[in-house]
């Protein structure tokens, strides 16, 4: 593959990944921009919270349809590493989108969409993982970096253990993603331990 080939993958994803859902479902639902209201982050938790539970779901779903076709559209260009430099690219645009000045989410949903192509094992369990997290605790922030802790692990432990099969470069940037991630979540970690942390409820859907 080329130096042209990545540069392609790398601008698919990125553009892909700018495409901003949460912004683009505020203005056409409620004729809002979600960044002045709640947390003011381009997410499907801060939709959740200000239009309801089933836009919040549409967003997260759409997001993670931008790492998914990103990575898939990488895959037909050149392969697997062109995939992978598709699908990060994805998750860059979407923590930074050029079409929403700059200031976007934090990659969780963008990033599973990545794995559900070229790891769905590992995703899987990190799904799981998140889900009983949230469960438990109720915090999206915190559900969101446990799972990507976990998602560490799991790429670390080598596979004459694990018994998972996944490319070498593949675990570096999974594990990139997911400090990513945690990194990303920095202030929601601030207020955690301060107690300010907001808890996800379920919001009835507006008309």
């Amino acid at each position: 593959m080329t130096v042209i080939g990545y540069i392609i993958g790398a601008l698919i994803g990125y553009l892909l990944g700018s495409i901003p859902f949460a912004l683009i479902i505020g203005k056409a639902v409620k004729g809002i921009d979600v960044r002045e209201h709640g947390s003011g982050n381009l997410g499907g938790t801060n939709v959740g919270r200000v239009l309801g539970t089933k836009w919040g779901v549409c967003v997260i779903a759409c997001d993670m349809f931008k790492g998914f076709f990103a990575t898939l559209m990488g895959f037909y260009i050149g392969g697997e590493i062109v995939a992978l430099v598709a699908g990060l690219f994805a998750v860059v645009g979407h923590g930074y989108p050029l079409f929403a000045k700059f200031k976007g989410g934090k990659g969780v949903a963008t990033g599973a969409g990545i794995f559900m192509f070229l790891a769905p094992i590992q995703i899987a369990i990190v799904l799981v993982v998140f889900a009983i997290c949230l469960l438990l605790f109720k915090y999206v922030s915190l559900a969101s970096m446990t799972a990507a802790v976990v998602g560490i692990i799991i790429l670390i432990i080598p596979e004459w253990i694990s018994g998972l099969h996944i490319n070498f470069i593949v675990r570096l940037a999974g594990i990139g993603v997911a400090l990513f991630i945690i990194i990303k979540h920095r202030s929601n970690i601030k207020k955690l331990l301060k107690g300010e942390e907001n808890k996800i409820t379920h919001k009835k859907n507006k008309k």
